[in-house]
């Protein structure tokens, strides 16, 4: 079952306007038109998973793995029993037999910190090079622009729970929404084994909590009869409870607990149960928020774009790592997020955020203030020698995480998706196949590569994995560093190109391999039947699902720029943006790996997308591309 608690549901039945309803559709109309994730054929996912491993093994390899995967699958083998116990999870589900248990394996019962591993990171709205104050304390600036995106996210909560938002469509389609329930209110609590979700629909929380000085405050935005302050008011709660921090700090040294949620998710567990009997106000503040804010004072080093990227993602003081949306606002003003990633996918709380970014650069009008709005507080902790060691196991955890991080941001400002559009490819494909060159220039081999599709057509879907790696990838990487004839290289690139556009196919219409091997895992019953699953038993399984390259388009990045970790000890985590003039991306490493270098990677990046275009420039002045 999914690991929720307390999510609570107005009206399970959302049939606020016809199933066939206009473009204009309420956020949740169109959930009973979706499809189910189908399951795709055992036969089927068995051909594409060998498809995947070949540029992956050599010819013994690749044969040992047809081996184990002919016995898996055939007569007598284990998986077409798994097939059944997973076509019978799919009849019991109430709308996704993925759901829980991507939900659970991906996340919840994942014990390492939240912290760089999980959570992802972004700079947004207008991130321009600019020195951070020298004060210790909030600044006028940075209060005025959290106010501003705390009344627009608020905004956006109060459109969601309305069912106001438009729902969203792609190519005449209609997406779920059912992600956007768990934006607000929403907390990953700590639990032994595997942590549980809570979250509210619709959400009613009147609060938020705001992270200043490695210490929380709680701030009511809402007064009793539910109206929203003004922004003045906002702002006037911003500065009491700065203050009141403040104040609180001159008296008395107080712990750090918002670090527990940078360590271990079992220590974490722990801390928060020997929390839980004096705590239970305090925890219950921050669970329920509505989001947190994090005011942010010792960033003087954080100047330009890449030191922004770099402080969102590897700060972590004056944090709560738990909560699905953490603003981040530094002493200039800048803003970034830093997110938990269990409940909802990156792309979608970027549309919220870019909901509230594009209310921000407008004029507003003020509205009327609510009266009888109660007071910032700080929240205050009772704790013991135990639960202050487990903070300090975690501050070190988390200065080891950090330390070992590296990000860099690169831009490709020659060109943009606008160009390649013309040479008649998929932007998104162009620059896989130009993330396999480079990688293929810089290590010699081809990399087990993960990029992120969304499984959004479906009720309650996630995502699935583009293998986008292929044997089409690897000849195209070896003909450019071999420097072949032009005629042959821009062959074998848009052979390259189709086989990553027909594995996204496949992979967004639910037939790729990653969940559905995973679904088939999950219903293995014993450590008998688990020697038994000789797919997974086979090395090509480890390593073909250990991402060297972990990628992910976030599209637009004009306003919205992310980041993440590498998955594997010896990867990159790639996430970029394919804009109408120029190419954005982030590469991180984890500087302790022997072999990788993000900054190398950047460079050859560049060099691969510039020779990219020159031999796609002259293609298309000679006529050279065949269509």
């Amino acid at each position: 079952m999914l690991s929720i608690v307390r999510f609570k549901v107005a009206s399970p039945n959302i049939k606020a306007v016809s199933r066939y309803s206009t473009e204009c559709a309420s956020t949740f109309a169109n959930q009973d038109k979706l499809p189910r994730l189908p399951v795709p054929r055992l036969e089927a996912t068995a051909a594409r998973y060998l498809k995947s491993l070949q540029p992956l093994l050599s010819s013994q390899e690749l044969a040992q793995a047809e081996k184990a995967v002919s016995q898996f699958i055939g007569p007598g083998g284990l998986g077409p029993v798994l097939q059944q116990r997973l076509l019978q999870a799919d009849r019991e589900a109430a709308n996704s037999w993925l759901e829980d248990i991507w939900l659970n394996k991906a996340y919840l019962e994942y014990r390492e910190s939240n912290f760089i591993n999980s959570n992802w990171a972004a700079i947004v709205g207008t991130f321009t090079e600019s020195k951070e104050p020298v004060s210790q304390q909030a600044t006028p600036v940075q209060m005025e622009k959290a106010a501003r995106m705390i009344t627009h996210l608020l905004e956006c909560n109060e459109a969601i729970n309305k069912q106001q938002m438009p729902a969203d469509m792609q190519r005449g389609e209609p997406l779920c929404m059912n992600q956007f329930k768990w934006q607000f209110g929403t907390t990953r609590v700590p639990r032994m084994q595997r942590d549980e979700i809570r979250g509210q629909w619709p959400c009613s929380a009147k609060h938020i909590v705001v992270m200043y000085r490695q210490q929380a405050a709680v701030v009511p935005v809402y007064n009793e009869e539910g109206r929203r302050a003004s922004l003045v008011q906002i702002a006037a709660q911003l500065s009491q409870a700065t203050r009141s921090i403040d104040r609180m700090l001159q008296r008395q040294q107080m712990p750090s607990v918002g670090l527990l949620t940078a360590g271990n998710r079992d220590n974490w567990a722990r801390a928060h149960k020997l929390l839980e009997p004096g705590n239970a106000e305090a925890l219950e503040q921050v669970e329920s928020a509505l989001f947190v804010v994090c005011l942010d004072t010792e960033t003087q080093g954080t100047t330009t774009a890449n030191d922004g990227i770099d402080h969102m993602l590897r700060a972590y003081e004056n944090r709560w790592f738990d909560k699905a949306i953490q603003l981040i606002v530094l002493g200039s003003g800048r803003m970034g997020v830093n997110c938990e990633h269990a409940p909802v996918d990156a792309l979608t709380t970027g549309r919220i955020l870019m909901e509230a970014l594009s209310k921000e650069a407008a004029l507003y009008k003020d509205t009327a203030p609510c009266a009888d709005l109660p007071p910032a507080e700080p929240i205050t902790w009772n704790i013991d020698g135990q639960v202050q060691h487990l903070i300090e196991a975690a501050q070190k955890q988390a200065h080891a995480l950090a330390a070992d991080l590296k990000v860099l941001l690169g831009d490709s400002r020659q060109y943009g998706a606008q160009w390649i559009k013309k040479l008649g490819v998929s932007p998104d494909a162009f620059f896989q196949v130009a993330l396999q060159a480079t990688y293929f220039q810089m290590h010699g081999r081809a990399p087990a590569t993960y990029e992120t599709a969304s499984l959004r057509r479906f009720r309650h879907g996630r995502t699935e994995t583009i293998r986008s790696c292929s044997q089409d990838s690897l000849q195209f990487s070896r003909a450019l560093a071999d420097n072949v004839p032009l005629a042959q290289q821009l062959r074998l690139f848009q052979q390259a190109v189709a086989s990553h556009v027909e594995y996204s196919r496949a992979a967004a219409s639910g037939e790729g391999v990653d969940r559905h091997l995973l679904g088939l895992l999950a219903q293995i019953r014993s450590p008998e039947e688990a020697q038994q699953a000789l797919l997974f038993q086979d090395p090509s399984y480890a390593r073909s699902t250990s991402f060297t390259l972990s990628t992910s388009n976030v599209t637009p990045g004009d306003i919205f720029r992310g980041s993440f970790a590498p998955v594997v000890r010896d990867g990159y985590g790639v996430n970029y943006a394919l804009d109408k003039g120029d190419l954005k991306f982030t590469v991180s490493e984890w500087m302790s790996a022997s072999g990788t270098s993000a900054a190398e990677f950047r460079e050859c990046l560049l060099s691969t997308l510039t020779r990219l275009h020159d031999a796609g420039q002259y293609a298309m002045d000679h006529q050279l591309l065949s269509q």
